[in-house]
């Protein structure tokens, strides 16, 4: 893998999910917890920084009212709109301070569903900087890291999902999608496996 041709993406690390307060942090902290899926997340982002690999952040957002989503939403969609979460502007769907962006660092915004490809210009960042491979950690894990990471594949991308860098609402959920999902369209690594493939390359 060369750095120059790599993304890390960090999907959804806003405080709804990251923080205390935040309207599904409670949902998935057990997992954080048990993976240390922050500090993972925190030691990849500063180590691939350092290689010159490109850090794109993908949030989710919503207006007032939720009118990107149908009338009658069903889903995880469902629960973010009943619990008003992700409202853009607000505390809740700013990006964690844990993960400060850097100047380098590309925002991608128009996220309102679960491919990060979807609604956004990802693709378009993604081939205007030469990217070939992304490694992809965040929130939820069985749902937009999946989403995201099968659109990904799809597309023609070398696929990587950062296995202890994502959380899901449950462990259970979390090593159904790690052990038999991520392996049909991604290479599934810990942190530090990703890393050190840029190292032994040196």
């Amino acid at each position: 893998m060369n750095p120059k041709e790599t993304a890390l993406l960090l999907i959804e690390y806003q405080n709804d999910f990251t923080t205390p307060g935040g309207i599904f942090h409670d949902a998935v902290k057990g997992v954080m917890e048990n993976n240390h899926m922050l500090a993972n997340t925190v030691a990849t982002l500063v180590q691939a920084r350092q290689l010159g690999i490109k850090i794109i952040h993908l949030s989710v957002s919503f207006a007032h009212g939720y009118p990107e989503l149908p009338v009658e939403p069903y889903g995880i969609l469902k629960g973010v709109a009943e619990r008003k979460a992700f409202l853009a502007g607000t505390w809740g769907a700013r990006i964690t301070d844990t993960l400060p962006c850097a100047a380098s660092d590309i925002v991608i915004e128009g996220k309102c569903g679960l491919d990060g490809f979807a609604s956004t210009g990802l693709d378009f960042v993604l081939r205007n900087n030469g990217v070939r491979t992304i490694a992809i950690g965040g929130f939820l894990t069985n749902c937009c890291v999946e989403g995201t990471a099968r659109s990904g594949y799809d597309k023609g991308y070398n696929v990587i999902t950062l296995s202890d860098c994502t959380a899901a609402l449950s462990l259970e959920e979390q090593q159904a999608a790690v052990s038999y999902n991520f392996p049909m369209f991604s290479r599934p690594m810990k942190h530090d496996q990703f890393l050190q493939a840029f190292i032994a390359e040196k």
